[in-house]
């Protein structure tokens, strides 16, 4: 009798049990982005940050950007010399401090390419990159295919990719996958569709090793070429899309 008034009692804690709250969500359903959420960011960097500080060789539109079947889609072509893509961020409009995020997403192919889903500090105005972090809940580049890669920049590394991890998925090109991101403050863990695959929680946290205890802001982009997409391009290739299906931030 006991056995059993204590298996109910954690059946009823379990389904009592709250899901987290949806604090943000983006379904992509209508004709245009929503520019309440997002700013689109235009040109090539400079003179400030020519080639985006990568040696990147897009040139950032709004024209390569369409929302087509509830699907966001950005499209990377080339052209007389120009290639061009877009990049988009939530900065200013959608920021949040810990949580969960989501992004349901279908990679493009090709060597050169570079998309990517990730966020930076808000406070990189006043408190440069890389001292305002950076967290790449994903990274791919065409030149090193059926691979993912998780990071994240600090102060600590000098903006080298030294906190990160890459991992080889047979056909991860193939279809849509979900990209997911827990943030806590005791760490940040990385899944590709419920499947962990990096976890950094320093033992010392202060500015220069954990710069992630402050508001961050979501981009989603497709470089080409750069110092990580790789200096070749396959020019072939073009044009080719990356499509977000949805973004999800949920509250710790």
């Amino acid at each position: 009798m006991k056995k059993l008034l204590g298996l109910i009692i954690v059946i009823l804690l379990v389904s009592c049990k709250q899901e987290p709250k949806l604090i943000y969500e983006d379904n992509f359903d209508g004709s245009s982005l929503d520019e309440t959420a997002w700013n689109y960011k235009i040109g090539n960097g400079c003179p400030n940050l020519c080639g985006w500080g990568n040696n990147e060789r897009q040139f950032y539109t709004k024209e390569n950007l369409k929302l087509e079947n509830g699907h966001l889609v950005i499209t990377a072509t080339h052209k007389d010399s120009l290639y061009e893509s877009s990049r988009i961020t939530t900065k200013g409009k959608v920021e949040f401090q810990y949580g969960t995020v989501e992004v349901r997403a279908q990679l493009p192919k090709g060597h050169g390419l570079w998309p990517a889903i990730w966020m930076l500090g808000n406070d990189i105005e006043t408190n440069p990159w890389p001292a305002c972090g950076e967290i790449d809940i994903m990274e791919y580049v065409g030149r090193e295919p059926h691979t993912v890669f998780n990071s994240l920049h600090t102060a600590a590394s000098f903006g080298n990719t030294v906190n990160t991890k890459k991992t080889r998925i047979e056909n991860i090109e193939e279809g849509f996958h979900v990209y997911k991101m827990n943030w806590s403050e005791e760490s940040i863990d990385f899944f590709v569709d419920d499947i962990a695959m990096y976890s950094f929680s320093p033992k010392v946290k202060n500015d220069q090793t954990w710069p992630f205890n402050k508001p961050y802001y979501m981009l989603i982009n497709m470089a080409i070429g750069g110092n990580f997409g790789g200096p070749d391009v396959d020019d072939s290739i073009f044009p080719q899309e990356f499509k977000i299906d949805y973004i999800r931030i949920y509250e710790p």
